[in-house]
């Protein structure tokens, strides 16, 4: 019998191969998106901002704001990019949308990660039960990566019923429980990121497993 009823699984860096995606993808925007790459730099770093003032135990700050300004720590951060760059907000999200999530599926499909996916599918068809917990929308590029039937809920940042506060917080992990119907104790989180993936299921009192 295994040790976890469930899996909960993140997916930038986890389910592909990062550094790879990441080569492609430079080398395309410099030749087709450079108009956009400060729009990226800044979108990133608005991320990580957002994403330290959780790790400082400032995640209900945050969450007090998106009751007022947007409805997703996503919208906040593409809000806070537009501000950051003096830019039209839906500038913003489109160029977002197009070179962070449309355009990279090529080839994270390319350089998904076949061992660990076959792991989960085989955990899955065993009876566990599994979701999927991104910091960012999730769903189009769980579809480009051909494994959108793996997964049992996805809840993503920036969709339907998706996460109010970013990782290292618990919340996205808890609540992928809650509808898998998991004890925390009995999940076991896949992750890239100890800082994040890591400390966030050690918050909720998961087991962690890092993905290299």
């Amino acid at each position: 019998m295994s040790e976890q009823d469930a899996w909960l699984v993140d997916l930038d860096g986890t389910l592909y191969y990062p550094l790879c995606v990441k080569l492609a993808m430079a080398a395309e925007l410099s030749l087709l998106g450079w108009r956009s790459i400060a729009t990226l730099r800044s979108f990133r770093k608005q991320h990580e901002h957002l994403r330290e003032l959780t790790a400082e135990g400032a995640g209900h700050v945050l969450e007090r704001e998106l009751e007022h300004s947007a409805p997703s720590p996503f919208h906040e951060q593409l809000q806070r990019t537009a501000r950051a760059l003096g830019r039209d907000p839906a500038d913003v999200e489109r160029r977002v949308m197009e070179w962070m999530f449309r355009r990279p599926g090529k080839w994270i499909r390319l350089f998904r990660r076949r061992a660990l996916l076959e792991e989960i599918a085989s955990f899955h068809d065993g009876g566990g039960k599994t979701a999927l917990v991104s910091d960012y929308p999730a769903t189009e590029k769980l579809e480009r990566l051909g494994y959108s039937g793996l997964f049992d809920a996805v809840v993503a940042n920036g969709e339907a019923d998706g996460p109010r506060r970013l990782k290292p917080d618990p919340d996205g992990y808890l609540a992928a429980a809650r509808r898998l119907g998991a004890e925390p104790a009995r999940c076991l989180v896949l992750g890239d990121r100890d800082d994040a993936d890591g400390a966030a299921a050690r918050a909720a009192g998961m087991q962690f497993r890092l993905v290299k």
